[in-house]
């Protein structure tokens, strides 16, 4: 019997000529009604899904756009566009089924009617243009187990994977998997990113760049609550481009932003106690929520650098034992995250490794003393950060050079720091990985030999022919308990050679102004607003 997902479908939606009207008289003044207002101070590039690269692209497309399925705030896989779907024994053929209520936003590109319903062929398309080398979309990789895709009819797509893949569910979860209309993509070429026409519960209205982005809501979206009750609740989204933090900060104080995302560390001590608690005076004005975030925080290692203190293994791991992570946690972020004691896979996700990183200063000595009698000379590494991340980096400096290991610091802007990581151009460098989709492979990935930059994750350059025999292994696993022992296995291997440093597992922290509800987290920190309300 083939495994089979049903949901239940929504009562059909009549797409209301009083959307079109909205659409066409809607001012350029400001929004009256519930607004819900925040900032983007790392700007916004594209709002073309092909190019949801990043949170500050992602968040404004997705709530423009849909895919065949989406994640809950727990990671589970529930439907979107698709109304239920079926996957064969083998683990390689999908068939999906699709809801026949869900409409383009307007656009004079569909012509008299202004707009239609979303069928099959819409996603043939949208996966074609994924793939396609001239688009050259930084997503076009989701698609790489696939073999075949085809509208079977309008509402009926299949899609044939090369092996199975038991994660391709959550990939297609992602954005970059979005549909698209042919006719405006077509129309508008280059265009596309900043005048989107999608499914989602908001659709574009302006876009000044660098200054704002509004849009407004789609009232002929397909979905409803649980209630029955019509989505979106918001009028409209006002987003800002202001880039100074601290003034990002202050506008939320004053009641002119809704909320911020993250903490930074020019006000976290503003907000917070010591002990990650909201601070007193603003527990009547603000609301704090925290949750796990699948984002691990860590130190990479170059490893076809010639600099012998990174070649020895010994240094690595004293590198590892040699701070206090508790301490790094408590101080340096207000106890915000989890010290990363556990290998790469972050909390939260199952094939955690079972090996466990201590603070053993007196062992990391005798380490480094060792390397010294062996090589004359004290190790010495340099480190590459951007300033977000200063702070962090002078601690494991300061505690480092207490077990005998130099480091020197080199501060970079991110943009650079992210081009010269991916080219080989650092022997050391912070990073983050943070789920693309809620599978440990994520993670694992970026030790698999494949995957060596530039062309790939795999930044260290780090290669074990028992880890990718394992890596290939799991992708082929689909039962999830003999997956997840694995990459357990995977997980604890990688960190015998300690090609990286965990430093923390991060945490999802929002501060929201008291007015706002229904605003839910989730382990991938996306921003969901078509259930929010003020």
């Amino acid at each position: 019997m083939p495994k089979s997902y049903s949901f239940r479908l929504l009562k059909y939606l009549v797409f209301p000529l009083g959307f079109f009207l909205l659409s066409c008289s809607t001012s350029h003044s400001e929004v009256q009604g519930a607004v819900f207002r925040y900032n983007e101070f790392r700007n916004i590039t594209s709002l073309d899904p092909a190019f949801a690269r990043n949170p500050q692209n992602i968040w404004p497309i997705n709530q423009l756009f849909n895919g065949l399925v989406q994640l809950d705030y727990q990671l589970g896989i529930k439907a979107e566009i698709a109304k239920s779907w079926e996957i064969d024994k083998s683990g390689v053929h999908y068939t999906f089924y699709l809801r026949n209520d869900v409409f383009f936003h307007p656009s004079v590109h569909f012509g008299d009617k202004q707009s239609r319903p979303v069928t099959a062929h819409d996603f043939v398309f949208s996966f074609d243009r994924l793939k396609d080398p001239q688009l050259a979309s930084p997503g076009s990789w989701v698609l790489n187990q696939v073999e075949h895709y085809e509208a079977v009819n309008d509402s009926t797509l299949n899609i044939t994977l090369r092996k199975p893949f038991p994660a391709f569910l959550g990939l297609l979860s992602m954005r970059y998997c979005a549909v698209v209309p042919k006719e405006v993509v077509e129309a508008l070429g280059d265009g596309f990113r900043n005048q989107p026409i999608g499914t989602g519960p908001f659709y574009f209205k302006r876009w000044e760049e660098n200054v704002k982005l509004v849009l407004r809501k789609n009232t002929a979206y397909f979905e409803k609550d649980n209630l029955g009750n019509q989505l979106p609740y918001l009028e409209a989204i006002a987003i800002q481009f202001i880039p100074d933090i601290q003034s990002e900060f202050m506008l939320f104080l004053q009641g002119k932003l809704d909320f911020i995302n993250s903490l930074d560390s020019s006000y976290k001590d503003e907000l917070l106690t010591p002990s990650g608690a909201l601070q007193p005076k603003y527990k009547n004005r603000i609301q704090m929520q925290k949750g796990p975030y699948l984002n691990t925080e860590y130190l990479g290692f170059y490893l076809d650098n010639d600099n012998p203190a990174l070649q020895s293994v010994a240094i690595r791991e004293a590198i590892n034992i040699g701070f206090d992570r508790n301490k790094m946690v408590a101080y340096l972020r207000n106890n915000i995250g989890y010290p990363a004691k556990k290998g790469f896979i972050p909390k939260g996700l199952m094939g955690t490794s079972d090996r466990a990183f201590l603070h053993e200063p007196n062992r990391a000595r005798q380490l480094v003393q060792t390397y010294i009698k062996e090589h004359s000379k004290m190790p010495e590494l340099n480190i590459a950060t951007d300033a977000n991340y200063l702070d962090i980096c002078e601690f494991i400096q300061g505690e480092l050079q207490k077990i005998g290991i130099k480091i020197n610091i080199d501060v970079m802007p991110t943009a650079n720091l992210r081009q010269a990581k991916s080219s080989g151009k650092l022997e050391m460098f912070r990073a983050s990985w943070i789920a693309d989709y809620p599978d440990a492979e994520n993670y694992l990935s970026l030790f698999y030999s494949r995957n060596h930059s530039p062309e790939g994750p795999n930044y260290t350059h780090f290669s074990d022919r028992l880890f990718d025999r394992w890596y290939n292994q799991a992708l082929e696993t689909v039962d999830l308990e003999h997956r997840t022992k694995i990459y357990q296995s995977m997980d604890s291997l990688a960190l015998t050679q300690f090609p990286i440093v965990p430093l923390y597992y991060d945490q999802v922290i929002r501060f929201l102004q008291k007015d706002i509800k229904g605003m839910e987290i989730n382990p991938i920190n996306t921003l969901v607003l078509k259930n929010v309300r003020k």
